[in-house]
């Protein structure tokens, strides 16, 4: 297994060296293989996109499939980049509107809880979000299976984040609370599925019942977290603009389940107007109700 990891790591440190053009030739072969010979999770992405469009023709279900391989094989390849790319080369490829908010609610001692979907390239965002900010940034993840991979991912993603870092899902509140004195922007995934004992709440999204973590919402009003959007869109290949929208500065004065609709809401309708930017590879539906 050692010697597997090392050939592997190896491997993207070569590739991570070349240059923005033969990667993304690199990207055009893998998405080609993706969809048409190894089929990843082709049928799962066909499922998802026709349930979430039913009155889109299937020539353009095909389309937005295609794109999507594209958009993932570059993310793929955009992740290897990140273990030879420069501050001054990511940071020109990253560009947020409207970040005067961020700086507003920093000068009113205002931590935040940024929502995400899986569009773009969240990683990179992360990454860049952590140069610029002065607020300490905590990215919420999922940990991969394997520890020595894991490992080197949270390497990748730390490259320059010098006054933040990673919170493990399972215990985001309780890292949370203890970093609660401090200014921090805390990133979550908005679009991330509960496991079945963890369904406590269901919205219309994409024109299917889905189940949705309240997290966000809960730590939101315990905490007094500000809550804000962040839509990622890719501008050209390679480069991403983020939107930042207000959801919530006064967490505490909103009804049950306000928050969770809008960030829910706000997600689709960004996967409506581009929906090749989104991640639909990922069993979003997978847990039905009984």
């Amino acid at each position: 297994m050692i010697i597997y990891y090392n050939v592997i790591t190896a491997i993207i440190w070569l590739v991570s060296k070349l240059p923005f053009p033969l990667l993304y030739l690199i990207s055009d072969v893998l998405a080609f293989k993706l969809y048409y010979i190894f089929r990843y999770r082709k049928k799962v992405v066909f499922q998802n996109l026709r349930n979430s469009f039913p009155d889109k023709p299937e020539k353009e279900i095909k389309e937005i499939a295609k794109k999507f391989y594209r958009n993932f094989a570059d993310l793929i390849i955009e992740v290897v980049k990140i273990r030879s790319i420069t501050k001054s080369q990511l940071i020109k490829r990253i560009q947020f509107t409207n970040y005067d908010l961020i700086d507003d609610l920093y000068k009113k001692k205002k931590s935040i809880i940024v929502t995400i979907g899986h569009c773009g390239n969240w990683e990179w965002m992360t990454i860049v979000l952590g140069m610029i900010s002065s607020y300490r940034i905590f990215g919420i993840v999922k940990p991969l299976n394997d520890p020595d991979f894991e490992k080197y991912l949270r390497k990748l993603r730390l490259k320059f984040n010098i006054n933040g870092g990673l919170i493990s899902f399972k215990s985001t509140f309780r890292t949370m609370v203890k970093q609660r004195h401090d200014l921090t922007i805390n990133i979550f995934a908005g679009d991330q599925t509960p496991t079945k004992d963890e369904i406590n709440y269901r919205t219309q999204f994409l024109n299917q019942e889905t189940p949705v973590f309240l997290g966000i919402e809960k730590i939101a009003k315990s905490l007094d977290f500000a809550v804000v959007f962040f839509d990622i869109q890719r501008r050209k290949r390679g480069f991403y603009e983020v939107d930042i929208s207000l959801i919530e500065e006064n967490p505490q004065a909103t009804a049950d389940n306000e928050i969770t609709e809008k960030h829910v809401k706000m997600l689709e309708k960004t996967i409506i107007d581009n929906p090749d930017n989104w991640l639909w590879s990922h069993r979003r539906w997978k847990h039905k109700r009984e």
